[in-house]
């Protein structure tokens, strides 16, 4: 049964299942619904994922180790991002990153899985008009949800990027730690400038 995460909670994915090696991360999120047409008539809202690769020090190696819809597969073949989904239309999952752990070259130890709403600033969107958002942990061998961590829209009003959660190496442990930072930022190099 999978966990259900709150904000700055850790958990071990190898301990909740040893068998673990190869992760589906899913993100989802909805638009929140307003009456009177308040937010426009620009009904396009397009949120990006993204994985960023760390060292130990928690900096990011270099831009190849940015996994997005631009660069969509790890040079390692560890990482491979399942493409945008320029709307969060439908049921469940609107992005899917899959993770080959034993595939990850050593010198990662971070994977910060980052959202980012794109043309923000243009469209006057952030992360207040989002409901429903999640990641979640799924073992693609049984597919056995791990984790869960869900967040609030009204916590994030006025960002417009944020970590959701990251997945590291610590004692030949894999954990996962929600997150839920959120930044007033315009693309994800912005994001990526943190870290670097």
């Amino acid at each position: 049964m999978a966990i259900n995460l709150k904000k700055g909670q850790r958990i071990s994915l190898t301990k909740e299942d040893p068998s673990l090696q190869q992760i589906m991360c899913g993100l989802g999120w909805d638009v929140a619904q307003k009456s009177g047409g308040f937010w426009g008539g620009n009904k396009q809202f397009d949120l990006d994922s993204s994985v960023l690769c760390l060292d130990n020090n928690k900096k990011l190696l270099d831009v190849k180790n940015i996994i997005y819809f631009g660069n969509l597969r790890h040079s390692s073949g560890a990482i491979a991002h399942q493409g945008d989904n320029l709307t969060g239309a439908g049921e469940g999952d609107d992005e899917i990153i899959n993770i080959d752990l034993p595939l990850i070259p050593p010198n990662i130890v971070y994977l910060l899985f980052a959202i980012n709403i794109y043309k923000c600033n243009e469209r006057r969107q952030d992360f207040g008009m989002v409901e429903n958002a999640f990641v979640r942990m799924v073992n693609r061998n049984s597919n056995q949800e791990l984790a869960r961590y869900n967040l609030s829209g009204e916590e994030y009003q006025g960002m417009t990027g944020m970590i959701l959660a990251e997945v590291y190496r610590h004692n030949e442990e894999w954990k996962m730690a929600a997150v839920g930072n959120g930044f007033k930022i315009a693309t994800l190099a912005d994001i990526a400038k943190i870290y670097t």
